[in-house]
């Protein structure tokens, strides 16, 4: 009895450091980038990154006078088959 308390405490441990693991990269990936981060993920141009965006073809975020993007929905956006 004591042995399968063992082994599922180890087992809660091992799902826990996982989970706090995912958690990381989940806040990295979700960190807003910058026009330049975007044209450096998308390799492409910042003036490119522009005209997609003001077309409609990125989706953005437009907080005061700067413009940010998603990592999650530029991913989005190449697994849809745009082109560059």
């Amino acid at each position: 009895m004591n042995n399968q308390l063992e082994k599922i405490e180890n087992e809660l441990r091992i799902i826990k450091e996982l989970l706090i693991g995912f958690e990381k990269k989940t806040e990295k990936d979700e960190k807003p980038l910058t026009i330049q981060e975007a044209a450096e993920f998308l390799d492409l141009s910042v003036s490119t990154i522009y005209s997609k965006a003001s077309r409609g073809e990125l989706p953005f975020i437009k907080s005061e006078k700067r413009v940010y993007f998603s990592r999650t929905e530029l991913l989005e956006y190449i697994k849809s088959g745009h082109k560059k």
